[in-house]
């Protein structure tokens, strides 16, 4: 018992001892978190930019924060700057949460098309004779005739390359609506997406053969986790500027 007593005056020390800091830490993560709209100083024009809050609260500690811009609508194109709009950021003040502008991250088109490629390419070697070109050919009911001389046939190709980019695409505007970036929120997103329209189109997967749906299945699976990886992982480096 006189334990118990002992272990309850000891937290509630230390929640005393603690409590003024993390006061400290929430007040500093409240002033400098949230999105604000700055001038730039190369251009003139305007641009929501976001400091480091956490990083801010952690330094402000001590009495003096280190304040540091951690995004910006103008980024990457434009990541080398000196950050000389910090100091405006640091004097206005955050946007209420009704008063955010609806603003996206623009979609970079070379991590776009390079993903749609990839799972093109992944798409060919999938359907090719050293994978699953027999077994789909049986499930669809085509002879080997058939399918050389569906080889020169252009919409195909464009019809798949079409999909591809369009998906791509899609994973794109997705990051750039959430401000996400990365491989694992391309991932995620690109598997929502992808969940979005096989839900859609549910009803007519179902009625495929068995063997014709499964191998599909696979190849969507394997370009949808493609495409995620590359759109986000690649959506602030292969930037043109």
């Amino acid at each position: 018992m006189l334990f118990l007593i002992w272990l309850v005056l000891c937290l509630l020390a230390l929640s005393l001892i603690l409590f003024p800091p993390a006061l400290r830490l929430r007040a500093l993560y409240l002033r400098y978190s949230g999105a604000r709209q700055v001038e730039c100083p190369e251009d003139r024009h305007a641009a929501i930019v976001n400091i480091d809050a956490r990083h801010a609260a952690i330094s402000g500690i001590d009495g003096h924060s280190d304040t540091v811009l951690c995004d910006c609508t103008r980024w990457p194109e434009r990541a080398g700057c000196d950050r000389a709009c910090l100091a405006q950021a640091v004097e206005l003040e955050p946007y209420t949460p009704g008063q955010v502008p609806a603003t996206t991250k623009p979609i970079h088109h070379l991590p776009v098309i390079l993903a749609a490629f990839a799972a093109w390419c992944l798409g060919a070697i999938w359907h090719s004779q050293y994978l699953f070109r027999a077994r789909w050919m049986d499930a669809v009911g085509l002879t080997r005739a058939e399918v050389r001389q569906m080889r020169w046939w252009l919409s195909p190709h464009l019809l798949t390359v079409a999909v591809c980019l369009l998906f791509a695409y899609g994973v794109a505007w997705l990051l750039a609506v959430c401000h996400r970036k990365g491989v694992l929120p391309g991932l995620l997103l690109s598997v929502m997406l992808c969940g979005a329209l096989l839900i859609v189109s549910g009803y007519g997967l179902i009625r495929l053969p068995h063997d014709l749906l499964m191998i599909e299945a696979g190849y969507i699976a394997l370009a949808t986790l493609l495409v995620g990886a590359i759109v986000g992982g690649l959506s602030d480096k292969l930037v043109l500027p």
